[in-house]
């Protein structure tokens, strides 16, 4: 035996060289930021459309979605893809194309190019939200979400080419880290403008639970992913979860209560009409419970940096000015009627609805 072998293989590999798209911004500039340092890497490779403000990093400018990016990662170990559109006031079609052609560009780009390791970062959504949700859902659990026009569609969507890329490239290793309830700046989801709602929506007879995962955790279980090591599918959140009572005395929001046929029937008919940014299906993640189980994590010793009531506490602050119903973001005079009649319009004002109409007749 010679001496080469009582070294552990870790020690031997040389770090990998990383690329991160999307790393002009959000949470691609973020982890970006984290690893650019790191000695965990060799060299860190940042691809986006324009050159970021992240030093010490080789910047690629390029559209992730263009076929030639196999050229520009030859000298690549691992990619993490944090690339996408998920603002809700995106076109739903244009959006979902973006989303897919960029996962599958890249996913086609890294077998070609023999990347080893792909991290893709979906959603915790995937499992869905349903009243009789076990909590906390382990991440083996059934992917169960419905596939519409939102930003769970596109998650959903995402991971179908992820499985259909393994069936088709064995050799690639893709990883997919499911975060809960995203916190931290810039983050701006239909979870999130629940919050921004003068008063929380409930459904009678079912209590939400909430578990949130602060970009912060996000970016060190991404590069707990690069490295190698968590693989498969993992869930990030903070340990545990709050109670729907916990979240309104932390918040000072109060709660009412409407029947589920009535808040679904009249949020899908707001959506039609264009007055919210989601389909009705979205409101079950803030009505039931889909929290999750972050085992793999937990069994390389990871754990978050924020707590659930730390991370929620971080979300209201960034509300602050801020107001929403049903996920459609309010301002003056909108706001001020709504405040003044929150049971009516956290399910849509007749006001908005009406004016919704007299646009669309203009």
């Amino acid at each position: 035996m010679q001496s080469e072998d009582l070294v552990p293989t870790s020690k031997r590999l040389r770090p990998p060289v990383v690329a991160v798209t999307g790393a002009a911004s959000g949470i691609g500039r973020a982890f970006l930021a984290k690893v650019a340092s790191s000695a965990d890497f060799r060299r860190v490779v940042a691809i986006d459309e324009q050159r970021g403000d992240v030093p010490d990093v080789t910047w690629r400018v390029l559209d992730v979605r263009d076929p030639l990016l196999a050229n520009r990662i030859s000298d690549i170990d691992v990619l993490v893809h944090l690339a996408g559109d998920y603002a809700l006031g995106s076109d739903a079609g244009e959006r979902r194309a973006y989303n897919l052609r960029a996962a599958q560009t890249v996913l086609t780009a890294c077998a070609a190019a023999r990347v080893r390791r792909v991290v893709l970062v979906t959603s915790a959504m995937v499992y869905g939200a349903a009243a009789d949700n076990e909590v906390p859902l382990p991440e083996d659990a059934a992917v169960a979400a419905e596939l519409d026009t939102g930003i769970v569609g596109d998650y959903l969507e995402i991971e179908a080419l992820v499985r259909r890329s393994l069936r088709s490239h064995p050799g690639l290793e893709v990883t997919v880290l499911r975060p809960a309830v995203l916190v931290g700046p810039d983050v701006d989801s239909v979870v999130t403008r629940h919050f921004e709602a003068p008063r929380l929506l409930t459904v009678k007879g079912c209590s939400p639970r909430w578990q949130f995962c602060h970009v912060d955790d996000l970016v060190s279980a991404l590069e707990l992913a690069a490295l190698g090591t968590v693989s498969g599918v993992v869930a990030v959140g903070g340990e545990g979860w709050l109670e729907q009572e916990q979240v309104e005395e932390i918040s000072g929001l109060r709660r009412f209560e409407l029947p589920a046929g009535l808040t679904f029937g009249t949020a899908q008919r707001l959506h039609r009409l264009g007055v919210t940014p989601a389909p009705a299906t979205d409101l079950h993640y803030v009505v039931y419970p889909w929290v999750v189980d972050c085992a793999a994590l937990r069994a390389v010793g990871w754990k978050p940096q924020w707590t659930n009531e730390a991370a929620f506490t971080q979300l209201l602050e960034l509300r602050e000015g801020k107001h929403a119903v049903v996920g459609r973001r309010l301002s003056g005079k909108e706001a001020t009627l709504t405040a003044a009649g929150a049971t009516v319009a956290v399910l849509g004002t007749a006001a908005i609805v009406r004016v919704a109409r007299k646009k669309r007749r203009s």
